[in-house]
């Protein structure tokens, strides 16, 4: 027998759902509920028990800090020093796909800031998440919803195949409209660094906000998902750009012959013509955007085709969305 699963409107998330959902979280239990970017495994950011629950269900390193949640400015205030240039960025930019990294105020248990003096934080846009959060008058903390390691989650169904009875319940609010997670920031210092590329862009961010984001010297092991392998299917995920040195691989050449997927923003010109040729293993999309939004249902929909291996487009430009899917290909890519 799955988890529970209950359907809630995107839009509108009905009170009485919503009210069960924060029962759970109050009583300790998790709650796997969706964001404007992939959907988050919630509990009570301030109980440590169950915090550790989110790792147990995961199987996630204890070092990998978690992200609190807030649908409310005065509320990281209560947890975290928040210096001017953070509380600009928030105005700008909560709610939505961005997370800034905090000097701790010591409130937030070890279990969820993995020891560290910092502590992560957001406020999601979507309408369920901010609902449950407010219902439950405490920072949830909320790691993506699937066992480490795995594409993230952008619908239920992904939530439940992964995580199984380890969660308590699953709020089903549809497909996630960003599908890669946030941007993480560290502005813990006198310089805003990047620490995970996401679905805000590094350019908007230094447009809208006037401020220079430091590609690289923050502290990575501040941030979630930037020390380990991610994001990958189970099945082998090689780059285009690697593709024909893979290929020459004697070990690898039964694969020529076999289901190899593909997946991007154009169709497969200079591979093996097998490559591309099978439509149910080939997804093209019109824009970077939908590349984001599609790539982890994508690995998914590959795995359950009989993919033997997948081939991804590298996107040709950092700029935009571009840097997030480089870093999540490049992740999912990674060997053990």
């Amino acid at each position: 027998m799955g988890p529970r699963i209950l359907t809630v409107d995107p839009w509108n998330p009905e009170p009485d759902i919503i009210g069960k959902a924060s029962e759970l979280l109050l009583s300790g239990r998790l709650v796997a509920f969706p964001t404007e970017t992939v959907y988050g495994l919630g509990a009570n950011g301030l109980d440590p028990l169950a915090a550790a629950r989110i790792f147990a269900a995961k199987g996630r390193p204890a070092d990998n800090p978690l992200i609190l949640h807030f649908y409310r400015l005065s509320g990281v205030e209560e947890v975290a020093f928040v210096p001017p240039q953070a509380k600009r960025l928030m105005e700008l930019f909560w709610p939505g796909p961005l997370t800034l990294v905090l000097p701790s105020k010591g409130v937030v248990p070890a279990e969820v800031t993995a020891g560290l003096d910092s502590v992560a934080v957001r406020m999601p846009s979507h309408p369920v998440a901010l609902a449950l959060i407010e219902r439950t008058g405490l920072p949830v903390a909320a790691p993506s919803a699937n066992s480490s390691g795995r594409p993230s989650p952008t619908d239920a169904q992904a939530v439940a195949s992964d995580l199984g009875r380890g969660v308590d319940l699953i709020l089903d609010g549809g497909k996630t409209s960003v599908g890669v997670e946030s941007t993480v920031l560290d502005v813990t210092g006198e310089r805003v660094v990047l620490l995970r590329p996401g679905g805000c862009s590094v350019e908007e961010i230094e447009t809208r906000a006037g401020v220079e984001v430091l590609l690289t010297g923050g502290g990575i092991h501040r941030s979630p998902g930037t020390r380990y392998r991610h994001y990958a299917p189970r099945i082998p995920l090689i780059l285009d750009i690697d593709v024909e040195a893979y290929f020459q691989k004697d070990a690898i050449g039964r694969l020529r012959k076999g289901r190899v997927a593909w997946i991007g923003m154009r169709a497969p010109d200079i591979f093996p013509g097998e490559i591309g040729n099978d439509p149910e293993l080939c997804l093209l999309f019109n824009s970077l955007e939908n590349y984001a939004r599609g790539l982890f249902h994508a690995l998914r929909t590959f795995e359950d085709a009989g993919a033997e291996l997948i081939v991804a487009q590298w996107p040709p430009s950092p700029a935009g969305l571009g840097r997030a899917l480089r870093d999540r290909l490049a992740r999912a890519s990674m060997k053990e």
